[in-house]
């Protein structure tokens, strides 16, 4: 029942966010004029990627617009939804009911009567949607989706986080055999989709087909199992054995649909599989969540320059550390990519509108931890930007209260090795010049003496925009 047009040039031509924000208005001129079922289609479709857009971008980048953007047409979108399910329903009770049949003639009264109010309510909203409000977001958020360049490293981040919460909605949906849990991985393979739709457009001409196939049998799925609970509600025991009829006629055509999405979605050939293989992996699939990291240290920092120098200079305090074999943590992995995350998301300040460390801190603890991370990790990095500067943080108090005391000690030690405890502890070296600063621990060799470059590698912070025109924020 449920479906998605295909519009001409979808699979080959790439339509980011600014073609839907685009398309909502024009749909919306349409709606005015002409409020069919498939104007109603449409418009819904728009709004809904706008949102999965934003709503993904909102993981990288904490700037508040992308929250505006998805709660302003939300009213709208509701409204939508209601008639269009209203719609969808009643047209497959008309094809799959007998004319005399007393349970569809009761249902057909029911959409009947319903669907005026709902129109009027949709209809009501599209003229208090706020287009002035939605125009200035277009070129605002039009610049700060260029944070993460269609085809990167940070996409295909995104993308394998949508595909990785899609596939445990999909085990769900196939171990509890519920209607809550089948409609859940429709919206996540929504998600997935749109995502993969806007930002690797190169993959989503080899996968449109199939992920259209899929969010099309799963509405299905979804619309049934709405219009059974709506059959029981309003058979209400007048007419038993008509429903039981209905029953088995529902349940046949779910069947089909359940065995349409085995067929894609189950065994060594599914598309899950195919999806995967084709993202991060590994090696890359660490890479990307550094990619990811990097999007949002150009979000909201507001000192680029400095946050790279930052970085060049505690990673080599680290390394320093380790040479002297400080401590264990010194020659950890996670701790060392915790470091350098914690030091290319310094480079911030909330003078200019930008986030506090606290509140980046919230902003980090509040997303999924990136691929190769840990969610014990991810605390760690956001409490390390949270307590780079100032006195050394209590453990037995607050938040850090319920981190383990190996986490506590990996927050010391990559706190502690910030820049600004650069003066703690290290010396100048003699073979410092002008072109970097070499810094030796107390007590340790001259094998322990690091030289940091002040200068920014602008091949490392170039980053994925690099080759992808306009890409800057001003």
């Amino acid at each position: 029942m449920a479906s998605v047009t295909a519009l001409p040039g979808a699979v080959t031509e790439h339509r980011g966010l600014d073609h839907w924000m685009r398309r909502v208005l024009a749909e919306l001129a349409k709606l005015r004029d002409s409020p069919d079922k498939d104007t109603v289609h449409d418009l819904r479709v728009a709004i809904r990627r706008c949102r999965s857009v934003g709503a993904v971008m909102a993981e990288v980048d904490p700037n508040p617009l992308w929250r505006e953007m998805r709660h302003l047409p939300r009213k709208l979108f509701r409204r939508l939804g209601a008639l269009r399910d209203a719609q969808i329903m009643g047209d497959w009770v008309k094809a799959h009911g007998a004319e005399n049949d007393k349970l569809r003639l009761l249902l057909e009264e029911h959409f009947a009567a319903q669907e005026p109010a709902l129109l009027k309510d949709a209809t009501r909203a599209a003229e208090k949607f706020d287009q002035r409000t939605w125009k200035r977001l277009d070129r605002k958020l039009r610049k700060r989706v260029r944070l993460v360049a269609p085809q990167s490293l940070a996409a295909e981040c995104l993308a394998l986080e949508r595909l990785e919460e899609a596939k445990e909605l999909h085990k769900n949906a196939v171990r509890e055999q519920r209607p809550e849990s089948w409609h859940a991985l429709r919206i996540g393979v929504k998600k997935f989709r749109y995502t993969v739709e806007c930002l690797l457009p190169e993959r989503y001409q080899t996968w449109s087909n199939d992920l259209k196939h899929i969010q099309d049998t799963l509405g299905e799925i979804h619309d049934l199992d709405v219009l059974l609970a709506l059959m029981h509600e309003k058979a209400d025991g007048t007419v038993p054995e008509l429903l039981s009829e209905w029953e088995r006629r529902i349940e046949r055509e779910r069947n089909r649909c359940l065995d349409q999405y085995s067929e894609l979605a189950m065994g060594k050939t599914s598309t899950w599989n195919t999806w995967s293989d084709a993202l991060p992996q590994g090696q890359r699939a660490n890479a990307a969540g550094m990619a990811r990291i990097r999007a949002t240290a150009r979000a909201a920092e507001a000192h680029p320059r400095r946050a790279a120098q930052v970085q060049g200079i505690s990673m080599a305090i680290f390394d320093a550390f380790r040479s002297a074999r400080v401590t264990p943590i010194f020659r950890d992995r996670a701790s060392r990519r915790a470091l350098r995350a914690a030091a290319r998301l310094s480079g911030l300040n909330g003078k200019r509108g930008e986030l506090s460390r606290k509140e980046l801190r919230r902003f980090l603890l509040g997303q999924p931890a990136p691929p190769g991370w840990t969610r014990e990790n991810w605390e760690v990095l956001a409490w390390t930007l949270r307590y780079h500067r100032g006195a050394e943080p209590d453990g037995s108090r607050g938040g850090l209260a319920r981190l383990t005391e190996e986490q506590q000690q990996n927050l010391r030690a990559g706190a502690g090795a910030g820049p600004v405890e650069v003066t703690r502890g290290f010396s100048p070296h003699p073979k410092s010049s002008r072109s970097g600063i070499g810094v030796t621990p107390e007590g340790a060799g001259p094998s322990a003496f690091r030289s940091v470059p002040t200068r920014i590698d602008q091949a490392q912070n170039q980053d994925e925009t690099g080759n992808y025109p306009g890409c800057g924020l001003s």
